[in-house]
């Protein structure tokens, strides 16, 4: 059972060598979680983050997973169950692939589906079957908002994300009031955990994302033409906007220790969708409504 404070006291990580998986269980260890089960594919990469974890205070073990063998989910994950309630589980696993090599090779392309799209529905679905046969646990799904709006630079990869975020929110629907919480992050870039700094570095002035995203104020009056007309203004000057702050410009980036942070605090408000950064809600609202062909022309 989850702890006064909302923090799990057990964790089951499925892709037990993310980075993201792991910056979580650190925050979620340092809150008292005592029991972690770490599940991926077997070696020295998974063995060294159990022993990582270990040794900050969890009992930690590694459990045999394999996200393609679907097949054998039911055995290895309800195995998992069947040794004592999990509070929490984090589905972590998946694979970016390569656009260029995957458009022109097309088992690979099936890989990335199979892995981020076939491979979590048969796991995400398990599980939660299991945290809904035990009466309560939290479900963390790590989307991407690369499927929010999928991009000719990695439409493979985002539409297996697109598929896997519709599935958890349709998940979270059929769950909802059975005591199980289901929640989507969706994280923006994810960059390496930046270096110490020797010195304290100047922060240029930027516009806030957010701000820069935002549509302009519909017009009082005018009729349902001048409304369109105004919406659609509001998209392209967003789109405008955003050209010149794609998703890789560092306000709109992030790390795996930020994105850990966010699905505590997620996990202790209980939300149901989870942005990281935060002002990627703004900037992906926005292009969601923009028009395919100045969508090609943006560079992205």
């Amino acid at each position: 059972m989850k702890d006064a404070f909302g923090a799990p006291q057990s964790l089951l990580v499925l892709g037990g060598t993310s980075e993201i998986a792991l910056a979580t269980a650190r925050r979620l260890i340092a809150l008292r979680t005592r029991t972690v089960r770490l599940a991926g594919r077997p070696g020295p990469a998974l063995d060294a983050a159990a022993a990582e974890l270990r040794a900050r205070g969890a009992d930690v073990r590694t459990v045999d997973f394999d996200a393609l063998d679907a097949e054998s989910h039911p055995t290895v994950l309800g195995k998992v169950f069947t040794e004592g309630d999990v509070d929490m589980v984090l589905l972590a696993f998946g694979i970016t692939g390569d656009q260029g090599r995957d458009e022109e090779e097309p088992l690979a392309a099936v890989r990335v589906a199979q892995t981020n799209y076939t491979g979590a529905v048969s796991a995400g679905l398990v599980c939660a079957g299991a945290l809904q046969a035990q009466g309560h646990g939290s479900l963390v799904v790590l989307s991407s908002v690369a499927g929010e709006r999928v991009r000719r630079a990695d439409f493979i990869y985002g539409s297996s994300k697109a598929g896997l975020d519709a599935f958890t929110q349709g998940l979270g629907d059929a769950l909802h009031g059975t005591g199980v919480h289901v929640m989507v992050v969706r994280p923006g870039v994810v960059r390496p955990e930046p270096a110490p700094a020797t010195a304290p570095e100047p922060v240029p002035e930027t516009v806030p994302a957010a701000r820069a995203a935002s549509p302009s104020p519909a017009p009082a009056r005018g009729g349902v033409a001048l409304l369109a007309s105004a919406r659609f203004a509001s998209a392209r000057s967003a789109s405008a906007r955003f050209a010149s702050a794609p998703l890789e410009a560092p306000s709109l980036t992030t790390t795996p220790d930020a994105v850990a942070e966010a699905i505590v605090t997620g996990l202790r408000r209980r939300s149901e969708t989870v942005w990281v950064p935060g002002p990627l809600r703004a900037v992906m609202s926005a292009l969601r409504h923009v028009p395919r062909p100045l969508f090609r022309r943006l560079p992205l």
